[in-house]
């Protein structure tokens, strides 16, 4: 007897649908092809184990078992349950009426009951893509698979649940969500507050523009003068996400499997900071089952890389290519992906080893070669993809006092978002080109042209502050940012001296 089920494998942020044939015929064998994987090849024994520990009997025949398309590789235990059923169909336990029409997703363990699975909510968007009426996955998995439209999704708690809906008996209750209401209901919720944050007006301000334009930050500052403390509210500021941006990001941490329970869209952009003891791979993805790294799962949000110098140089290094391209490639011998991550840079570092060189009250103690080569652990290559470079001052005892709480975070947010919507429509007909940050040399020339005036004060502020040719196209991108706060004029001379003060690293005689 021959039985046909349906599963997907995910690949990159997409899944390719596997049909499932089950052959029965005389005899007492399992053979299992089509390019499984050891996690997919050893599911025969937790198939056996979940069948008669559920109260159904394991058919004593001979099992080939094919997974097609055969020449893509299948990986992990989430083709237990198709595999199961498919066993199941050919005892005529399961009818087969509904087979044709459901996509089947799950681990089982050994007494039958489903684990979580990795990738619900892209194979939920292949399901309805190929027409299937049905999704069964997992409990936990069923509110991230549930957000996708025109499809109807059955979160299974055992696979006697699953072998009792197939039969056409009551089992397992549709689960439907109101995504856009779910969705804007959480927009706004934020943990982090920049009205909790004393002083730094200055830093404040920076963070503004550079949300305000999707500008890449450094912050260089003392030990405790609130580096990361502001860093961590820079998601409160930024423009909300779109339903379309949210699908995206969501599908990413889907595929990571770092959605946790009963979570469905992602309604705020990500902020990831990963230690600096990290690993390439763990930084922009790959390894043996390719999983997206650290870039990626901050597209669209915030990569906070706290003490810049103390990560290695190489995986730094790796990230020159993202920045600049907003999408990682990895190819590799098995296989070649492509992730987005299109994110916010924000670096925090010290400005020497000790911390204290530039301290208004402590001493600094290290020598002013320890504090070039600690500076220079940050290539210029990679200096000139950050386009704010801001000096922090600790707050004085005075600041520190006040009882006042500062300007909130959604004040600050209306700002930056009428700043966003003036982009949107400067760059509606560019592809690729969203805010200023992202402007081409073209695009410079045509939105971020100078009076006499203006270049003139800019041309004297290279000379006398003998910045680096870099700092020019940075400087140009920040004014044009500042301007847009201001409602979206002409670029004065007010926001070129405002972005000239955005530019402390590429002084010739900073840290000299």
């Amino acid at each position: 007897m021959l039985v046909k089920v349906y599963g997907a494998s995910v690949q990159g942020l997409s899944a390719i649908p596997v049909t499932i044939e089950v052959n029965a015929s005389q005899g007492g064998k399992f053979y299992l092809v089509g390019l499984p994987d050891n996690a997919v090849r050893e599911s025969h024994e937790r198939i056996v184990a979940a069948i008669e520990n559920s109260g159904f009997h394991f058919p004593s025949y001979k099992f080939v078992v094919n997974m097609a398309p055969a020449d893509i590789r299948k990986e992990g235990a989430g083709f237990d349950l198709p595999l199961a059923i498919g066993v199941l169909a050919t005892a005529n336990e399961v009818h087969v009426d509904l087979l044709d029409r459901t996509m089947l997703l799950g681990e089982l363990s050994l007494d039958g009951s489903l684990q979580p699975v990795k990738g619900a909510l892209p194979v939920a968007i292949k399901a309805r893509e190929l027409g299937f009426e049905h999704l069964v996955v997992p409990e936990q998995n069923v509110r991230e698979a549930a957000v996708v439209n025109r499809l109807k999704v059955y979160g299974a708690r055992h696979i006697a649940e699953v072998v009792k809906f197939l039969n056409g008996h009551e089992g397992l209750g549709r689960t439907e969500i109101d995504t856009r209401a779910e969705f804007f209901a959480r927009q706004a919720d934020f943990e982090f507050d920049f009205a909790d944050v004393k002083g730094q007006e200055s830093v404040k301000r920076a963070l503004e523009v550079a949300a305000a334009g999707g500008h890449n930050v450094i912050m260089i500052g003392p030990p405790g003068s609130g580096k990361s403390m502001m860093a961590k509210r820079l998601p409160s500021i930024l423009p909300p996400l779109s339903l379309a941006e949210s699908l995206e990001t969501t599908q990413i941490h889907s595929v990571a499997g770092k959605l946790g329970r009963d979570s469905s869209l992602i309604a705020q952009r990500p902020f990831r900071a990963p230690h600096h003891t990290i690993s390439q791979i763990a930084l922009v993805g790959g390894g043996t089952n390719p999983q997206p790294g650290e870039v990626s799962l901050a597209h669209n949000g915030v990569l906070f890389c706290d003490e810049l110098p103390e990560f290695s140089r190489a995986s730094l290094e790796v990230l020159r290519q993202p920045l600049e391209d907003r999408q990682i490639n990895i190819s590799r011998a098995k296989y070649s992906i492509t992730y987005p991550c299109s994110f916010m840079f924000v670096a925090s570092m010290n400005p020497c080893p000790c911390g204290y060189y530039n301290h208004p009250t402590k001493a600094c103690v290290c020598t002013p070669g320890q504090i070039h080569r600690y500076l220079h652990k940050i290539s210029g290559p990679l200096l000139d993809r950050i386009d704010l470079q801001i000096e922090i001052t600790p707050l004085s005892f005075e600041e520190m006092s006040r009882t006042a709480p500062g300007e909130s975070s959604a004040a600050i947010r209306e700002r930056v978002i009428l700043a966003r919507h003036i982009q949107e429509q400067r760059y509606a007909e560019v592809d690729g080109v969203h805010c200023n940050a992202q402007m081409t040399p073209r695009l410079l020339r045509e939105h971020a042209s100078l009076d006499a005036a203006c270049t003139e004060m800019l041309r004297a502020a290279m000379t006398r502050l003998q910045l680096s040719a870099r700092a020019y196209d940075r400087i140009l991108r920040v004014a044009r940012t500042i301007a847009d706060l201001e409602g979206g004029g002409e670029i004065q001379m007010a926001h070129i001296a405002e972005a000239i003060g955005y530019r402390n690293l590429d002084r010739s005689n900073w840290g000299e």
